[in-house]
């Protein structure tokens, strides 16, 4: 791993003081789901929202609308008939830099289909600010568009968008041993994060545990093994789909359906960190400089929007995503002659859908409500969930 520069340290040694005060405020335990999130979000010292560069070359990881403007321009494509239909607006989850904001309005722009206002629904006041910088180099009658929003309106007509949302979202860790199961959490071996398992579940924890043990397990859980499970994921989906009046929504992320998620083999969890591009599975290493994230239970998405009201559109890889809204249509349209053009696009197209890379792993779900006559959106070859 890279070594810390003095400021960074510094901005580390904030965040684990902060994480101590709250275990020994707690009795000397917090829920893993609770470390996760104050090292995420507290206000000026959490990952996401304090002022590091998270994404791109220079930040912790890269996401697929930093890879290539295709991806905007494809997710554009899978929604400009619903804005057609509907004269609604879009709305973007967790905006990231604003790079996939740039490209879905420049395409449609570029398709006729440009909606009212383009909403960005952003908490962090860092990433706000670095977003409107960006966006601010559109063209002024796309830079007008965008509002941005502290929470989601209480009622939506058109399209929503989130790329890479859900998997920060925090989890809580359940262990299932030999005596039953467990929720891991973390206390302290002097200033020192060590874990520590507690025999109880919260309600809506155990709510998913009965599901997976149902559905999964055939209520045969395993006897030594690690696994997360997302509450504030299916919270989420619900909250927006009973927002959203009439439109679609489009979630992208890496995750499994939960028969795969929740596979026996998978036995140590998805549970993973990033920072300057270095991928590892110890959340207490730099805690406020580091993401921490967990793989999307599709299911659970599904479920949850369906119980809100919603209709399952389809679910696919992101590669198969891609091809069906014509990114290989995209790219005709440059001339593989120029080479220093073309040549960095297909290195960008072969990351985004290879299975090596991003194609497989990466997944998209779509869901309608109102009543849309939706007959593409981007999801052939579908998935079984």
């Amino acid at each position: 791993m890279p070594a810390l520069a003095a400021d960074s340290l510094a901005h580390v040694q904030r965040c684990e003081a902060m994480l101590r005060e709250e275990i020994r405020a707690h009795g000397g335990w917090i829920p893993f789901s609770r470390f996760m999130d104050r090292a995420l979000y507290e206000p000026g010292i959490g990952y996401y929202a304090a002022g590091a560069r998270k994404f791109g070359a220079a930040g912790d990881f890269v996401t697929a609308p930093e890879i290539s403007g295709l991806f905007g321009a494809c997710v554009a494509r899978s929604i400009a008939e619903t804005l057609l239909q509907t004269g609604g607006n879009v709305l973007e989850l967790g905006p990231g830099s604003g790079k996939l904001a740039a490209d879905i309005l420049t395409a449609l722009d570029d398709a006729g289909a440009l909606p009212g206002k383009y909403l960005l629904l952003e908490v962090s006041a860092d990433l706000r600010e670095r977003q409107q910088q960006r966006l601010a180099e559109l063209p002024a009658h796309l830079f007008e568009r965008c509002e941005w929003l502290g929470s989601l309106p209480s009622a939506f007509v058109g399209a929503v968008v989130a790329n890479e949302v859900l998997d920060v979202l925090p989890v809580s860790l359940v262990r299932y041993g030999p005596n039953g199961l467990g929720e891991r959490g973390v206390s302290l071996q002097g200033d020192t994060f060590v874990w520590h398992d507690m025999p109880t579940l919260s309600s809506d924890v155990q709510a998913m545990v009965d599901t997976a043990n149902r559905d999964v397990f055939a209520n045969a859980p395993p006897t030594d093994y690690l696994t997360e499970f997302a509450p504030q994921v299916p919270a989420l989906v619900t909250t927006v789909a009973n927002c959203l009046q009439q439109g679609v929504m489009v979630w992208i992320d890496y995750g499994f359906r939960r028969a795969e998620y929740y596979h026996p083999t998978r036995t140590t969890g998805t549970l993973m960190c990033h920072y300057r591009h270095h991928a590892h599975t110890d959340p207490f290493l730099y805690p406020g400089l580091q993401d921490i994230t967990a793989h999307v239970d599709f299911s659970a998405v599904a479920d949850a929007a369906i119980r809100a009201g919603a209709e399952l559109i389809g679910y696919t890889t992101q590669a198969n995503f891609l091809l069906a809204a014509g990114v290989t249509d995209l790219l005709a349209k440059h001339d593989p002659r120029d080479a220093a053009h073309y040549l960095p696009l297909t290195n960008q197209l072969q990351r985004l859908v290879s299975p090596a890379e991003m194609g497989e792993l990466f997944k998209v779900i779509g869901l309608s409500k109102g009543g849309l006559n939706i007959k593409a959106l981007a999801l052939a070859k579908q998935l079984p969930l």
